[in-house]
């Protein structure tokens, strides 16, 4: 299952001819993202890589940190600051010029699954794969966390590490963030048409149940998002949920859909049902919203739910068999400084996990510092929930069942 219809291509100059096209528009990250499809995840868990014998693990790779001022970073296309003009990443530059490391920079990932695919022999085994960094998100990272295969970071060397939001500190796949940081977030909730809509949508139950919205109505099709809602909805609280949670919150969606209020459940492609009309009010990643007002006029509002929404996060790690941890690191540690996390947000446009950000970023665009898509406030991150982390095989009975009632 993917958000996306076509990644950017592999080749480095095609790719870059590719972003100078989309430089100047903000690029939707969550549009880049693929969900855990059942095939997809069991796929994963036999698909072949350069590795030995599956199960085999090595001690961790000598940190040569000391000796080798390099570092090799593996992240999604269009994530992070760039400028067109010089073919440079500003913030990247800096970091070089600061500490003396020479960072390679892949956009490799264009999907969780896809990429672990590539490299979970490596990881298994505790080899290394040529990134220092990888960047997942929270379920992915999760995964990576609970079968050792990523380090535990010495602290010593991230001391802005205290300046992530509250809510991102401790969270229940990393406690007291041991193994990750957060590299940027965003927010699942409701959006609708401000014309058709007027009064707004403010509840899951309202989205299911007002007869205006009778066949306008899409939601989305990575389950961790749509079940999540409806589950915070019926008073279940995610980060703990369970099989009869579960349950419940997809017997709701199955009589949505079978009853027409629900016209179809979509991916990324429900911006496009917004911008014709098809759906008048929608589940949505908060970006997209940010980006669909840009591009077609601000005629949507995206708003959370009464009962909650979900906050999600990618996150970055550094594998068992990475060779430059302190340098990795360090680099995290550089990413967590409020002036250099404000730069990023302005370009990239989603949740910024860092605290004095939004200050900083009255410097960069006062516009964006009052941007909630961007800085939600305190009430808004007090009604925010991450769902809770689960194993491969519940992970997938619960992909199963949701792909069934979807008709995928």
């Amino acid at each position: 299952m993917t958000r996306t219809p076509d990644s950017l291509p592999q080749d480095p100059m095609i790719r870059s001819l590719v972003r100078s096209q989309l430089a100047g528009r903000r690029v939707s990250r969550r549009r880049l993202m693929m969900g855990a499809g059942a095939a997809g995840l069991l796929g994963a868990l036999s698909a072949c890589g350069t590795g030995g014998t599956p199960g085999a693990e090595e001690g961790p790779a000598e940190d040569l940190s000391d000796e080798s001022m390099a570092l090799f970073w593996a992240n999604w296309s269009l994530y992070l600051d760039y400028d067109s003009g010089a073919g440079t990443y500003p913030t990247l530059e800096r970091f070089q010029e600061e500490t003396g490391i020479s960072v390679t920079y892949a956009e490799d990932i264009d999907g969780n699954e896809s990429y672990y695919g590539t490299v979970q022999n490596q990881l298994r085994q505790g080899q290394g794969f040529g990134q220092d960094i990888v960047t997942f998100t929270d379920w992915m990272a999760a995964r990576l966390i609970a079968a050792g295969q990523v380090r535990e970071l010495n602290h010593e060397n991230i001391p802005h590490l205290d300046n992530l939001l509250p809510g991102l500190r401790d969270v229940g796949f990393d406690p007291d963030r041991r193994h990750s940081v957060t590299w940027q977030s965003g927010m699942t909730g409701l959006a609708w048409n401000k014309e058709s809509v007027p009064d707004g949508v403010h509840s899951v139950t309202q989205l299911f149940t007002d007869p205006d919205l009778r066949g306008r109505v899409v939601v989305l099709d990575e389950w961790r998002d749509t079940l999540a809602l409806i589950m915070l909805d019926q008073g279940a609280d995610v980060t703990s949920f369970d099989s009869d949670d579960f349950e419940s919150a997809l017997e709701l969606l199955e009589e949505s859909i079978s009853n027409g209020q629900i016209r179809q459940v979509r991916g990324n492609a429900y911006m496009e049902d917004l911008v014709s009309g098809d759906a008048l009010a929608v589940m949505a990643w908060s970006g997209d919203i940010t980006q669909l007002n840009l591009e077609e006029g601000d005629r949507w509002e995206f708003a959370l739910p009464e009962a909650g929404g979900a906050l999600w996060s990618d996150n970055l790690l550094i594998p068992h068999g990475a060779e430059h941890q302190t340098n990795a690191e360090r680099l995290m540690d550089f990413y967590l400084q409020p002036d250099v996390a404000a730069e990023v947000a302005a370009y990239v446009n989603y949740v910024c996990p860092v605290q004095g950000a939004q200050e900083a970023m009255e410097e960069i665009d006062p516009d964006l510092a009052e941007d909630p898509m961007i800085f939600p406030t305190e009430e808004m991150q007090a009604d925010l929930h991450t769902i809770r982390s689960m194993d491969a095989e519940e992970e997938a009975e619960f992909t199963d069942r949701f792909q069934a009632v979807i008709g995928n």
